[in-house]
């Protein structure tokens, strides 16, 4: 294998793929990229057996000649990442070492055997769908924060993607509170099919994919996500259980409605939560006429309250949340004002953007 590629070009990549190689890993391969070399073309695939990344570049001239090894990940970026702008690089192995060179610089890496790196294995899909990589994004972002993190149902650890008739639904939740939002697809396959992607592999998504002007194509198998452009082709196990009846959860009777300042909502909320208790995180949220009242303390007996004017014309009503809950899903609003809909101080909120429906949140009340 012998090659000459600019740093630019090896270095966008090399970034990608150091969020899904293994830092912890039970094999010394895993801590590798796998180059591959045949002609112009390089691949280059970092893994940790359980998402894997394919980074598929065009050499401006053939390579001298061919092959395949593994390098370190970490130190080959580094090395590419300390290397001044716009420099060559080349690149040649040689038996269990490559030698690195660009400018006055000279670099001697160890290898190891490529047919030590493992793939994840290539079921054939049984759906494949279009979607704008922003539209994906934004799916992830203003839903991926609801994502439980290392609870013992394990499902909850990651995102269900329901795919129907032109439609992606994502739906995180940890138990107490859901985030459910919805974006058009190019896709006219019958009936619905549901995945659970791992938190790994939604994270790395959103970080891939994000180009607003570009598509990306998405397949499903049994056991295996993929998404795949021109440059970069994504793989990631799916976590095989059954994801709860998120239908259930959605309040459906809610007859109550305030409509608010987003921003003065979250800065109130940020300031009275400055006093709440530090593992419970309550807040006590009353409404009454046209404002809201935020209040909240802690053992040991401190007490802040806010009042903030809304558009509210129910009946008085008082219910306790989790803030912290409340600020994380108007940190991920995009609009101005925010729609809350309540049915009483028992039952959980619904919340939206004023402007956009086809994102929804629940958070559930807490006894105070």
């Amino acid at each position: 294998m012998k090659f000459q590629i600019a740093r630019e070009t090896l270095l966008k990549p090399l970034q990608h793929l150091a969020g899904v190689v293994e830092r912890r890993q039970t094999l010394p391969v895993l801590a590798n990229v796998l180059l591959v070399l045949e002609g112009d073309r390089l691949s280059i695939t970092g893994t940790d057996t359980e998402v894997e990344l394919v980074a598929n570049l065009t050499l401006d001239t053939p390579a001298s000649s061919g092959g395949e090894t593994t390098i370190p990940a970490k130190k080959l970026l580094d090395i590419v990442k300390s290397l001044p702008e716009s420099v060559v690089i080349d690149l040649e192995q040689e038996e269990n070492r490559v030698i690195l060179k660009a400018g006055r610089s000279r670099f001697s890496l160890a290898t190891l055997p490529s047919s030590e790196f493992p793939n994840l294995e290539d079921r054939k899909s049984s759906v494949q769908f279009t979607i704008r990589q922003a539209y994906l994004k934004e799916l992830v972002d203003k839903t991926g924060f609801a994502m439980a993190q290392q609870d013992v149902r394990f499902y909850l650890n990651g995102m269900l993607l329901e795919v129907s008739r032109g439609r992606l639904r994502a739906v995180a939740t940890d138990g107490h509170r859901l985030a459910l939002g919805n974006r058009e697809i190019v896709y006219d396959g019958e009936g619905t099919t549901q995945a659970i992607v791992p938190r790994k592999g939604i994270v790395e998504l959103a970080r891939l994919f994000g180009d607003a002007d570009k598509d990306v194509t998405m397949s499903l198998s049994a056991n295996h996500i993929r998404a795949e452009t021109a440059e970069f082709r994504f793989t990631s196990k799916l976590i095989d259980a059954r994801y709860p009846d998120y239908e259930r959860v959605l309040p459906k009777h809610g007859d109550k409605t305030v409509l608010a300042d987003k921003d003065s909502l979250k800065q109130c909320f940020s300031r009275v939560a400055i006093l709440s208790n530090e593992k419970y995180r309550g807040v006590r949220v009353r409404l009454e006429g046209g404002s809201m009242t935020a209040a909240a303390n802690n053992p040991e007996q401190e007490e802040a309250e806010e009042l903030v004017t809304v558009d509210y014309n129910g009946p008085a009503l008082e219910i306790g949340f989790n803030v912290s809950y409340l600020i994380d899903v108007l940190n991920v609003m995009k609009a101005e004002t925010v729609n809350i809909n309540l049915t009483d101080g028992n039952s959980s909120a619904l919340m939206k953007e004023s402007v956009d429906d086809s994102v929804l949140y629940v958070v559930m009340p807490m006894r105070l």
